[in-house]
């Protein structure tokens, strides 16, 4: 709570309390009272339309026990504040109907005669109209406010779209077609000494292979930015890009399927396609992968098993710490690391 509202109880109660002596004709009771309703204003903000109700209730006792005071609901009119601004106008306008035919009951009871009672009764209206008034205009504020901040995030995602696209089409323009020629002319060479009967260098092999691998990769990241939406039902189609580039994958679906929050399958799908990559480059050929995407209640669990003979997967890297900072933002946990019949193992739970 800032310091503003917890100075607002004491500045109240002594607002009041001073009103009070001056009339002379609080007495212990109405201090009471006074006290009570200044000392419930410190939760007007945590619980306004409680509040409400519980001014509203001792300002009209003030009234019926003590005297027809309007400072007496002082506590009453900054609540109703607080409850017009969370758009409470029902419980609003109910406490300032109850209030002014509380100061017309008590002005009867004091002897007045019924219109000059009346009159003073309606005379008040303008002090809850104006309370309302003040609600309504900071509810306009906070919603202002809150358009502008929409406004601006969809500014700063918009120039981030063109900015992924603008990336997307220059690794397209470049890398990708220096690569291809490069995995182009790697393999002519490896089919030209293979049809000579010569014995084909290790290292037109290696470039042979590397290239391959460079544009898979380069290939997933211009899908990435081209298209930043992805989601789980898209896994079957990683898992069958990833067979197809050689490595045993099974992908198994546990729990009941259902579509969660966005960042959740976002960050999901991107958690398993960066394991998967981890499998492809360091466990080896021959290893399989096992897949496993469980829903539960209030989770979903991931885990990426390999039985691949690569412990550099374990070395923290960039793929790594992308998956921590997108479990840590979802407030999930992950946890990889050597399996200890070998192979390496990923497991993230994020919130669902």
């Amino acid at each position: 709570m800032s310091r503003p509202d917890l100075l607002v109880a004491p500045i109240v109660a002594a607002v009041m309390v001073a009103n009070a002596a001056l009339t002379g004709k609080a007495g212990p009771i109405g201090y009471a009272l006074l006290l009570a309703a200044a000392a419930v204003m410190h939760f007007h903000r945590r619980a306004p339309i409680p509040v409400l109700a519980a001014t509203t209730g001792l300002a009209l006792v003030y009234f019926l026990t003590v005297e027809p005071e309007i400072a007496a609901s002082v506590p009453a009119l900054i609540a109703l504040t607080s409850v017009v601004r969370i758009k409470g106008r029902p419980y609003a306008l109910a406490s300032a109907l109850t209030l002014i035919l509380g100061m017309i009951a008590a002005n009867l009871l004091a002897g007045q005669p019924p219109v000059p009672a009346i009159k003073g009764g309606f005379l008040v209206m303008g002090w809850y109209v104006a309370a309302m008034a003040m609600g309504v205009a900071l509810l306009q504020a906070d919603e202002r406010a809150a358009e502008a901040e929409r406004t601006r995030e969809e500014a700063l995602l918009r120039r981030a779209e063109q900015e992924r696209l603008y990336i997307a089409r220059e690794l397209h323009d470049t890398l990708t077609h220096a690569i291809s020629v490069i995995k182009v002319q790697a393999g002519v060479a490896v089919h030209l000494a293979k049809k000579r009967g010569e014995e084909v260098p290790a290292s037109l092999l290696t470039i042979q292979e590397a290239s391959g691998d460079a544009m898979r990769e380069l290939r997933a990241t211009l899908e990435a930015l081209r298209d930043e939406t992805v989601a789980l039902a898209r896994l079957p189609g990683l898992v069958e890009r990833t067979r197809a580039g050689g490595q045993d994958v099974r992908l198994t679906v546990g729990g009941s399927p259902r579509p969660l929050p966005e960042e959740v399958e976002q960050a999901a799908y991107r958690i398993v396609q960066e394991a998967l990559t981890n499998v492809t480059k360091h466990a080896g050929g021959a290893a399989a992968a096992d897949v496993v995407v469980n829903y539960g209640n209030a989770e979903l669990v991931l885990q990426v098993d390999d039985d691949g003979h690569g412990q550099a997967a374990g070395t923290p890297g960039v793929g790594l710490t992308g998956m921590r900072e997108r479990v840590a933002a979802l407030g999930g946990t992950l946890a990889v690391g050597p399996r200890p019949e070998g192979g390496f193992s990923v497991r993230a739970e994020l919130p669902a």
